[in-house]
């Protein structure tokens, strides 16, 4: 019967020597898993070959021990690693089994007080419907181990059931027919398997019990459900009544429902058999095409993991490309064409961008009111008399009559901005205009009292810097656009990785001047980073030639159709970046 519940207090562990290392560190591991799952934190669990008492994992509950029988472990135990979800997947039955053992742990607590003198045939009953009992319960407070629960059927109901053991088949009794219906239709209406999964079930034991026998045996089992886990006479009074309407002699086969046989005479499997057969593939693979439970802690540890090797590569990118001694390429050189003065219109731009930045990092001072016992401040009546009225009662005066109102000002926040231009041919029309906008920048940043960082780089071949973060160029870098190859990718990470585009504290904003046309692998690089650049709210501007360009998707696109105009799209958007953070 249900062997893997144990409440006889004589009862001890099982005497296993475990034959491969690793074994005893699983038994640590999953000890240490189990208190959030079973809602209690004095159990102990115990894997290896040859323990779970002869079935495939149980509960003993005078010592507070779960047993889990090594053989159902399909991995090395050396290598599981039971706190991440995602490694259970690797051993899913056995991780269900435990689940199980849980579930018992916590809600099967009448057994240890059933009178002696009970017929052993009504115990097994109460523990058959025990069965269905423990995992609704468990599902109502962790619905997610609804899939551990699923992945487990075979190995704890089969077990049940002996179904795998040749001389003992589920054969068409009612006995066998009862018990299939606990174990299959009861998990149904427990939710955690589906009609369409125990459908095949469903018709064989009918076949056998009749409708009217199977619907009186289902409102027993139904009406465990809501049976208190300590309630010992209930569970005994079920137990009773499914006695009762099973019936005497539950052995005997009826004729019509022998199991065929071959013309050796050999028993062929019975349509009971069969039909539980079917309905533990429907399982199977319902379970192995779920979507596994998601574990938040390692979603978090993962994404936490991804945005740190982000980050290292931006570094590195930044630390490479505005490195003092520029790299070389076999294929070509992404060549500086020189440095000339700024222009009398490049310093009054600068100084006209200087101060939109000034007026748009201005923010509201913020209101604080506040009370006190004495002033300066505005008196207030009503507080008055409440002190008074406090004073005259004896009491120590509490009550604050001066009011005063307190303006401070927020810190403006820093702005950050990369530029990253195209220098291949087709971008030739935006070299002096994207040169001298550099120059605008870095300039205007250094006369604006809002703390602001800008760096400008080429892409091509390579990736060249054209300005740095944290310096004021005197002179305007020129180059020139011959490359036949956009280094994209390199160029976002770099402004990442010297600005901090990435990081949250500022207006951030990485400006692209391109037309778009990538080698497909460096786009869908490019792609990347920029959506990972949107989400932490970095927001991404590209400059295209004309309307025929292929902007990175989520961009914001703005068309320049006179390139002389460059600084001035830039400038308009840098300021209502920073407006943005300031509001």
């Amino acid at each position: 019967m249900t062997a893997h519940t144990i409440a006889d207090p004589a009862a001890t562990g099982s005497a296993v020597f475990p034959a491969a290392p690793g074994w005893d560190a699983l038994s640590a591991a999953l000890t240490a898993e189990v208190p959030v799952i079973a809602d209690r934190d004095d159990l102990m669990v115990t894997i290896a070959p040859g323990a779970g008492h002869g079935a495939p994992a149980c509960f003993l509950h005078a010592t507070a021990v779960i047993e889990v029988d090594g053989a159902h472990m399909p991995v090395d135990p050396a290598t599981a690693r039971p706190h991440l979800t995602s490694d259970r997947t690797r051993y899913a039955p056995m991780w269900g089994a435990l689940t199980h053992e849980c579930a018992h742990s916590k809600h099967t607590r009448w057994h240890a007080a059933v009178p002696e003198d009970t017929d052993p045939a009504i115990v097994d009953a109460a523990l058959l419907l025990e069965e269905p009992r423990i995992e609704r319960a468990h599902i109502r407070r962790r619905p997610d181990d609804r899939h551990w629960l699923r992945a487990c059927v075979k190995t704890i109901v089969t077990g049940g059931l002996k179904l795998d053991d040749p001389a003992f088949p589920a054969a068409m009794t009612p006995r066998d027919a009862a018990h299939t219906a606990a174990l299959f239709l009861g998990r149904t209406d427990g939710g955690i398997l589906t009609r369409a999964e125990t459908a095949p079930v469903a018709r064989a034991v009918e076949t056998v019990l009749g409708a009217e026998k199977l619907a009186q045996l289902r409102a027993v089992w139904r009406a465990a459900f809501r049976v208190a886990d300590d309630d010992t006479d209930a569970m005994i009074d079920l137990g009773r009544t499914w006695c009762e309407i099973i019936g005497p002699d539950p052995d005997t086969t009826p004729p019509h429902l022998s199991d065929p046989a071959d013309p050796c005479g050999t028993p062929s499997p019975s349509p009971l058999a069969d039909a539980i057969g079917k309905t533990l593939g429907k399982v199977a693979r319902a379970v192995a095409r779920a979507t596994l439970p998601e574990d938040p802690a390692e979603t978090a540890a993962r994404r936490k993991a991804a945005d740190d090797d982000a980050r290292r590569r931006a570094d590195e990118a930044a630390e490479k490309v505005f490195a003092a001694t520029p790299g070389r390429s076999r294929h070509g050189e992404t060549k500086i064409g020189g440095t000339r003065p700024p222009t009398a219109a490049e310093r009054t731009a600068a100084r006209v961008l200087a101060r939109a930045l000034t007026t748009a990092g201005v923010r509201d001072r913020v209101a604080t009111k506040t009370t006190s016992p004495i002033p300066p401040g505005r008196l207030r009546m009503r507080g008055v008399l409440a002190r008074e009225a406090q004073r005259a009662a004896g009491a120590m005066p509490t009550a604050e009559p001066f009011t005063r109102t307190t303006r401070t000002p927020v810190p403006t926040p820093p702005l950050r901005l990369g530029i990253a231009c195209d220098v291949s041919g087709s971008m030739g029309g935006f070299a002096g205009p994207v040169a001298s906008t550099a120059w605008i920048m870095a300039n205007a940043a250094a006369q604006a009292p809002v703390p602001a960082e800008t760096a400008t780089v080429i892409f091509g071949y390579q990736v060249r810097p054209i300005t740095r973060p944290g310096t004021t160029p005197k002179s305007v870098t020129e180059f020139a656009a011959r490359d036949d190859w956009e280094a994209i990718d390199t160029a976002i990470d770099a402004l990442d990785g010297a600005l901090g585009l990435s990081r949250p504290g500022a207006a951030r904003l990485l400006v692209i001047v391109s037309d778009g046309y990538v080698p497909d692998q460096l786009r869908r690089n490019a792609q990347r980073l920029a959506d990972r650049l949107r989400a932490t709210g970095c927001a991404v501007l590209w400059l295209s030639p004309d309307d025929d360009g292929d902007p990175l998707t989520g961009a914001t696109v703005h068309v320049m159709a006179d390139p002389t105009t460059t600084a001035q799209a830039i400038g308009r958007a840098a300021t209502a970046a920073l407006r943005a953070a300031t509001h």
